[in-house]
């Protein structure tokens, strides 16, 4: 079994930057795309990021990029967002995913963590 576990999230003011990260535990992160979604309060989940196991093929939502970039470092089975440029429209339940079943931008993955709160204040 994975468990997979975010971090980093918080308070940060319009225009400022964090830094998530989600920890992958267990014996199936070898070899699995991961996924960053969001979810804000009385809205769908939607996609953020996606990469792939050896991080080669990135892919970001339209509202995101050139402001996040997703990484991931193997040796400690975690995948990163780091998020710049912080609009009070990212306020959302940030969420990591590993494995998707289907185009990597549904979000039909395998493992989920609980999600992390980042909150943008204008």
């Amino acid at each position: 079994q994975v468990q997979l576990v975010e971090s980093g999230g918080g308070l940060v003011q319009a225009g400022g930057s964090l830094r998530l990260s989600c920890a992958a535990s267990g014996r199936t992160f070898s070899g699995y795309a991961m996924g960053w979604f969001r979810q804000a309060p009385g809205k769908e989940r939607e996609f953020v990021a996606a990469i792939t196991w050896s991080g080669g093929i990135t892919d970001y939502a339209d509202s995101v990029k050139g402001r996040f970039t997703i990484s991931r470092d193997n040796t400690k089975n975690t995948v990163y967002l780091q998020m710049n440029t912080l609009k009070p429209e990212d306020t959302a339940v940030y969420l990591c995913a590993l494995r998707p079943r289907t185009n990597w931008r549904q979000s039909i993955y395998d493992y989920w963590g609980q999600g992390t709160q980042v909150t943008v204040s204008s």
